[in-house]
């Protein structure tokens, strides 16, 4: 029905104002309304003269869609961006600093899968201390 719950524990501090925008990998992108303003912000600053700014600046942008949160906990989904993330009936949530991404589950648990074994060779190229 294109509605999806939103669990407490990752609702409380998106407030009522979220912006739901097609993700980078096959997933969805949910954003507190001042994380969004950020980013639009940052896009502002690319050069519109490069092409690849600009392609990424519309693709991205043009996904993105305000919602409100009902007092349910629950968002509407606009269908181009379930078409997108093929989002089906089951779906998993995962809080990602700033965002939360939104999965179908099977798309998930392939993606995990794959990169699982792969983690310690990624943390690699991350350079920070934890």
């Amino acid at each position: 029905k294109g509605r999806l719950f939103i669990p407490a524990e990752l609702r409380k501090d998106l407030g009522n104002e979220i912006i739901c925008a097609r993700g980078i990998e096959k997933c969805l992108y949910i954003y507190p309304n001042d994380e969004w303003i950020k980013i639009v912000d940052k896009l502002n600053t690319l050069s519109f003269t490069k092409k690849t700014n600009r392609e990424f600046s519309r693709m991205f942008l043009s996904g993105a869609y305000k919602r409100q949160i009902d007092n349910k906990g629950r968002i509407n989904v606009d269908s181009v961006l379930i078409d997108y993330s093929g989002l089906k009936k089951e779906c998993i949530i995962i809080g990602v600093g700033q965002r939360i991404e939104i999965w179908d589950k099977d798309e998930w648990n392939k993606y995990y899968n794959e990169r699982q074994s792969i983690l310690e060779e990624i943390s690699e190229e991350i350079e920070f201390d934890i």
